[in-house]
């Protein structure tokens, strides 16, 4: 069974944006049985930057998501020192202080795609992020993932991968 891992903005966009928590209700509950089933997880340090927000996103992931919801990364070390090498690789393209942002140890980015790789054959990790292979001001998780093998997809196509309905 595939397992979807994602990122801070799959909550954080759903919540500013596309699904408000007081307006997409269904939305919302299907957030909470796909977490309940063990479809989707994330890691500490996503929660971590939701959680610095003291906001309605920040209490309904208390409330709502399950207390295994949010993986620890102190386990996936050797997959995060994979993709550090990656990006240290990249040093001729990415400015420094875009690789310093991707590899700082409270962005959750890089540990995203470390945990994805933990099982890249099952992990798949979820972004609203686009592939931008030319910028060199940030890096991009679709352009890492594309790099070290692993999946990724958007919030829409996760819910049409899984064959959801709401």
């Amino acid at each position: 069974m595939s397992v979807y891992v994602v990122d801070s903005n799959f909550f954080i966009q759903a919540h500013r944006a596309s699904y408000p928590l007081d307006v997409a209700t269904s939305f919302w509950s299907k957030v909470i049985q796909l977490a309940e089933d063990g479809k989707i997880v994330s890691i500490d340090k996503v929660k971590n930057e939701i959680f610095k927000n003291e906001d309605d996103l920040k209490q309904w992931c208390e409330i709502n998501l399950p207390d295994n919801f949010f993986k620890d990364t102190s386990t996936i070390i050797p997959q995060y020192s994979q993709v550090a090498t990656w990006a240290a690789s990249k040093s001729g393209h990415y400015l420094p202080n875009a690789l310093a942002e991707f590899l700082d140890a409270d962005e959750a980015d890089a540990w995203l795609i470390a945990y994805a790789l933990v099982d890249p054959t099952q992990h798949i990790l979820v972004t609203h992020e686009l592939s931008e292979p030319n910028r060199k001001n940030k890096v991009k998780i679709p352009d890492v993932c594309i790099a070290n093998g692993v999946q990724y997809c958007n919030t829409i196509e996760m819910l049409r991968q899984l064959g959801e309905r709401f």
